[in-house]
């Protein structure tokens, strides 16, 4: 299954079946490669959020996994982001911008290879996150990021989405290795890539954004 350039898709995290967060994105390109998506400024999104409205990072994950959940919507209130699921990889890399506008870092999310889906009037890819980023600034130093949220839920195995975590630390070192010798997508792809003017957002997620996940 192939996107169309500038069809507007929904982005998702899953987890254990329910859906974890939903932006609405454009599809900028869908080849080989994989899959590229702008995230405009204001852009509709949702996230799951407790009855009292807080977030999984708001709280203890003891407390998380024993609250009820709902989804919240709200908007992109970060500048606009790139996000580029490679062909069959296990992370994604999102192209992070300053209040300018001007490429500022790329944020390596380890997940899941994506899913997609399309119901005809919408359609989509779900991820799994699995929590554990690598933040790769422009000179192409890096850190890990999460490590503690990462490490908290390793404990509770009957409650968290990441069963290998060998295999997740293995496919950031992978991509680190790739970032430090400045191969593709560190090499300056798409670092100023400017969308079409005629790229609007949309007022509201579709009918069927939150469509049961398909993993």
């Amino acid at each position: 299954m192939r996107f169309a350039p500038g069809q507007l898709i929904m982005h998702r995290n899953v987890r254990h079946g329910r859906i974890g967060w939903v932006r609405a994105a454009r599809v900028v390109l869908d080849d080989d490669r994989g899959l590229l998506l702008w995230v405009a400024r204001d852009t509709p999104v949702a996230h799951e959020v407790s009855e009292a409205g807080l977030g999984m990072r708001a709280m203890p994950f003891t407390e998380w996994i024993t609250s009820s959940y709902r989804l919240a919507r709200g908007r992109w209130n970060g500048p606009p982001l790139l996000e580029f699921l490679p062909t069959g990889a296990a992370h994604s890399v999102w192209f992070f911008r300053d209040a300018q506008g001007r490429f500022a870092t790329w944020y390596v999310n380890l997940e899941e290879h994506g899913v997609r889906w399309d119901d005809g009037s919408v359609a989509g890819v779900d991820v799994v996150d699995q929590d554990l980023d690598v933040v790769v600034r422009p000179d192409r130093s890096w850190q890990w990021k999460d490590e503690d949220e990462f490490t908290e839920r390793l404990a509770f195995p009957d409650h968290y989405w990441v069963t290998d975590e060998k295999a997740v630390r293995a496919e950031g070192a992978r991509v680190i290795a790739l970032a430090e010798a400045g191969e593709f997508p560190f090499d300056g792809t798409w670092c100023d890539f400017v969308p079409p003017a005629d790229w609007t957002s949309p007022t509201e997620l579709p009918p069927g954004w939150d469509r049961p996940p398909v993993r």
